[in-house]
């Protein structure tokens, strides 16, 4: 994958959360969700600990909140489904402005919606400082399996093929006068997203031909052999220390 093959996730910078090595990032967001998820769902002032934490690590990235407010949008599913917990679930019930809400279901909702919103925020902190490439690099030092990143790898080169076909797809479609507002035209739609998955199918096929006859082994080459020091895992890993911290008040407060 080639350096200037970006993603719309990556907000290009020179800050010291930039520059740190991606497999230092991936555990520090991975090891931050797990003191997120382990922190008890009542332990409400510590969740208010975890986004000061985020807001400081924003800071010193110069990420602009706007710019992740704007991304976090892709969790709306999950807010759908918080909102329906509080009347859907069972007793006891606790008014509110003349609603009857499942006291277990306003908990259950908080949990998912807090947590849930914190792992978006986490996850679009390390895509906003890691590019693709050094993402694929950090899985590579972090020695994960051979297959999942050669998997990674050519989904994230060809996403970008496979959506402009659809594209072309779709506008001749128009052009023939299809117009994928009308219900009854729903079948052309699906028809078309039948032949897509087989022109990816296809297209899948050939890209694989071709990287057998240039010699393809089917592990991806080690991209780099760089050693990640000790200073960078104790900066990397610093808001770690805090958010299990956190986690820790959480328990006793509860």
């Amino acid at each position: 994958m080639g350096a200037g093959h970006a993603h719309p996730l990556h907000l290009p910078g020179a800050s010291p959360v930039h520059r740190l090595p991606a497999e230092v990032k991936i555990v520090a967001a991975f090891l931050g969700m797990v003191c997120v998820v382990a922190t008890p769902r009542e332990a409400f002032p510590v969740f208010g600990g975890y986004l000061v934490l985020l807001a400081a690590i924003w800071a010193v990235a110069r990420i602009p909140p706007g710019w992740i407010a704007r991304r976090s949008v892709i969790e709306a599913p999950f807010v759908v489904l918080a909102v329906l917990l509080p009347i859907t679930g069972g007793s006891p019930y606790v008014e509110w402005f003349g609603l009857s809400l499942s006291e277990p279901g306003l908990l259950g909702a908080w949990n998912i919606l807090v947590k849930g919103t914190l792992g978006v925020l986490t996850s679009l902190t390390l895509a906003a400082t890691t590019s693709l490439r050094d993402l694929l690099l950090g899985l590579q030092q972090l020695h994960v399996p051979g297959p999942v990143v050669t998997i990674v790898t050519l989904m994230l080169r060809y996403v970008d093929v496979i959506a402009a076909e659809a594209g072309r797809m779709r506008l001749a479609r128009i052009s023939r006068g299809h117009d994928p507002r009308f219900l009854w035209q729903a079948g052309a739609t699906a028809r078309g997203v039948g032949a897509l998955f087989v022109r990816s199918y296809e297209r899948g096929e050939r890209v694989h031909l071709a990287m057998l006859s240039r010699g393809w082994t089917g592990d991806m080459p080690r991209l780099t052999d760089a050693v990640t020091t000790r200073s960078q895992w104790l900066m990397g890993l610093a808001p770690v220390a805090v958010a299990v911290a956190l986690t820790v008040t959480g328990w006793s407060i509860t």
